[in-house]
């Protein structure tokens, strides 16, 4: 149960955190958590371990609180070109992040690890925040950076990317042959003081910035992405694809003359699921879902092993693959391509006519793929299109099609949440410039794989539940209830009815609601934001999303590492019919790699972003003073957020240049309205903007409205005198009416 506890731990801490939270008594507070009467012994356990921790106190009246904030704190800093900043807890308790005012940052950097002194509470931006100093920097997190060299008078500076570095000044340019606008990689020889910046040195030049290859090369670096493989993994899965010969290989399940498609996206290469379907004499269904058996080739320890553990998953940078694999089992030997005997781990799902799962088998198989379509042909061939596909294929297709919309109509009236955030795919030249941008496509046929997969991974991890062993899942906690308040407060502002506690249902109803409206956008993000973020680990909790109770990942061994490790399970079973403790790792390994691989998830989402955001921005730098449709997508003190959903891309109002008026910030009406004459700004609102300026190494886009656009909101002034006018048009107008007589008698 020790898992259990250190869910609830999260959940208590993440729960005294909110900016709602009013301190409550013990019961009340295990109430508005959604504590099951099962579940309160552990619950109790944790809440007693954080008070013994001096985490949670319970004050006066009973009152269940964070302790004062006071001492010190042990985190991660992260600075901003104004000079002040924030120090992160390493434990997410206190009171969240400690403010550093400028002058009392020491010459701590961006990631390193250091101790604050809490001074006391400062009211910025309208919070009791607590604020102190920086007074011993435990570890630096980077003596590298990347970023664009600059120049000003006499002296040449690194800008480094993103948004949270100060520049660092460079020696010896010329050494390097340097030039302002290059990307580069600079080493910090003196870290900064509070009046001088860092110092350091070009120890490699990435090329121009602006251009693809530069910038591509900058993101890998920032975000320590893998760079090629060594001799021993090239070696290892040479041998293992020129030794692969699907004839020598015995005690599989032969499907190759079974009707089994794939269907992928136009570029891909590593096709690692594939779909067969049969209607069963009884009138049912048996949906089988065919596995890449990556495990095959990688065995456990082995030098490709360890480099893939180490990768974690594969990442998709826009035109570029950096894969978990070796391409020449990625996209060759492991890859079910058409017409090609391939290994597999089948799932073999029975559903009735409702598609309610009667049964569920797995085997280990061989298979050969009758035809590989891309999303768009299979799209064209459900709406009936010609195709050069056979009659076999087109007849499987037809059968995927059916019952995928009966999966989904029962997915999603078990509570399945699925929100709607499109994609951008940018288009780009020869030269690697973007050139333009479309939503990607998600056509139906995108949907049809989805609920197969979902099925297919959660069918095995409910077979290793079953088998009541430790084992990686793929989790996602329930929402914080504080947050989901917050949240119905703030879809009220969209003009959506929601509950005051909404559930999964009422989320998604919500979503129903403003599918196809401005608002659209931001309310799935908001709705986004309100939830944790999956990940992955051996507690058993479920998929909140998903309505879920036990799912792990299975289908995509090629690309995750995590998939692999479950396949390694699957076949134990299937050879043994169990699985027994001394072949699963413990529940301490697992939580490691757990952490590990949603750390290179994170990474690999994150470098995916920021260089699809740099490519965006280069683009948009050549076009200032264009306009752009977009919608508000947040608001601040500071300034206005708009999100641009061609481009996927957000730019930024200051406040300050929204015009002469004064504008102010209402949080609890969530909308930026001017004090004199009363123009309003909300979330969800359609904004047609200009392009200002692009700050390339801050990622940041600055826009400004198009005039004649904004919501007017009557001032207390503007209803006074609007009182004033009627009262007047009153008197007159009987007055008016007695002369119309007169003159009308005449």
């Amino acid at each position: 149960m020790g898992g259990y506890m250190e869910v609830f731990k999260k959940k208590i801490i993440s729960h005294l955190r909110h900016r709602d939270y009013r301190p409550v008594q013990p019961a009340v507070f295990a109430k508005s958590l959604g504590i099951k009467p099962d579940e309160l012994d552990d619950f109790k356990k944790a809440f007693a371990q954080l008070r013994s921790e001096g985490l949670v106190i319970i004050g006066s009246k009973n009152l269940v609180s964070f302790p004062p904030a006071a001492g010190t704190v042990y985190g991660t800093f992260r600075g901003t070109t104004k000079g002040f900043g924030f120090v992160t807890p390493t434990e997410s308790n206190n009171h969240g992040d400690l403010f550093i005012p400028a002058g009392k940052t020491a010459d701590a950097m961006t990631g390193d690890s250091v101790v604050a002194e809490v001074l006391k509470k400062s009211q910025r931006d309208g919070q009791g925040r607590c604020s102190g100093k920086i007074i011993e920097i435990v570890r630096r997190a980077n003596d590298r950076f990347v970023g664009t060299v600059t120049q000003k008078g006499d002296f040449y500076y690194l800008l480094p990317d993103g948004k949270f570095t100060e520049p660092v000044e460079l020696d010896d340019v010329g050494a390097k042959g340097a030039q302002p606008g290059d990307k580069a990689v600079v080493e910090v020889i003196t870290y900064p003081t509070e009046q001088n910046y860092a110092r350091g040195v070009i120890i490699e030049l990435l090329g121009k910035g602006g251009t693809y290859k530069a910038e591509t090369e900058a993101v890998i670096r920032r975000f320590s992405l893998p760079g090629a493989f060594d001799e021993k993994c090239i070696k290892a899965a040479s041998e293992a694809s020129k030794n692969f010969n699907p004839s020598h290989i015995k005690n599989r399940l032969d499907l190759t003359g079974k009707t089994i498609i794939t269907i992928d996206p136009q570029d891909a290469k590593d096709f690692d699921d594939a779909i067969s379907i049969d209607r069963n004499p009884d009138d049912t269904f048996t949906l089988g879902i065919h596995i890449a058996d990556v495990s095959y080739f990688v065995r456990q320890d082995s030098p490709l092993d360890i480099e893939a553990k180490e990768r974690g998953n594969s990442v998709y940078l826009p035109g570029l693959v950096i894969p978990m694999l070796p391409e020449v089992l990625s996209n060759g030997v492991c890859s079910l391509q058409p017409g090609q005997k391939r290994l597999a781990k089948s799932a073999f799902i029975t559903y009735d006519k409702s598609a309610n799962i009667v049964k569920t088998t797995f085997a280990e198989s061989i298979i050969c793929s009758s035809a590989r379509l891309t999303y768009t042909e299979a799209d064209n061939i459900l709406k009936g299109k010609k195709t050069e596909k056979s009659a076999e294929a087109v007849s499987l297709l037809k059968d995927m099609d059916f019952l995928a919309r009966l999966i989904e109509s029962r997915r999603r009236t078990a509570g399945m949440l699925h929100l709607d955030l499109p994609e951008t795919e940018l288009v780009f030249d020869k030269a690697g410039r973007v050139v333009d941008a479309h939503p990607a496509d998600t056509s139906w046929p995108h949907t049809i794989i989805e609920m197969f997969m979902v099925e297919a991974n959660e069918a095995v991890g409910s077979l290793l539940n079953g088998l009541n062993i430790p084992f990686i899942r793929r989790i996602h906690p329930d929402p914080d209830s504080l947050s989901l308040q917050s949240l119905a407060k703030t879809i009220k502002m969209f003009g959506v009815s929601v509950p005051k506690n909404p559930d999964i249902y009422d989320l998604q109803d919500v979503i129903n609601k403003v599918r196809d409206k401005p608002a659209a956008y931001a309310v799935n993000v908001y709705v986004l934001r309100s939830l944790a973020r999956a990940e992955y680990s051996p507690l058993n909790i479920g998929h909140f999303a998903l309505a879920s109770r036990h799912y792990t990942h299975f289908t995509s061994p090629i690309r995750r590492y995590a998939d692999l490790l479950i396949h390694r399970l699957l076949e134990i079973y299937i050879r043994d019919k169990t699985i027994n403790e001394q072949n699963v790792l413990s529940n301490a390994e697992l939580v490691e790699t757990g952490n590990h691989l949603s750390f290179t998830d994170r990474r690999a989402e994150e470098a995916e972003d920021d260089l699809k955001t740099v490519l965006i921005l280069q683009f948009m730098q050549n076009r200032l003073g264009e306009t752009l449709d977009t919608v508000i997508s947040g608001l601040t003190n500071f300034g206005i957020f708009v999100q641009c959903t061609k481009f996927g891309v957000e730019g930024l109002i200051p406040l300050e240049q929204l015009g002469t008026d004064r504008f102010v910030y209402d949080h609890q009406a969530q909308c930026v309205y001017g004090t004199r004459n009363g123009r309003m700004f909300h979330i969800g609102m359609p904004l047609k903007v200009k392009i200002v300026s692009v700050n390339l190494a801050a990622r940041q886009l600055n826009v400004l409205p198009i005039a004649g656009q904004v919501e007017k909101q009557e001032t207390k002034k503007e209803k006074f005198k609007k009182h004033k006018d009627k009262d007047k048009k009153r008197k007159f107008g009987k007055k008016g009416h007695k002369d119309r007589n007169k003159k009308g008698r005449r």
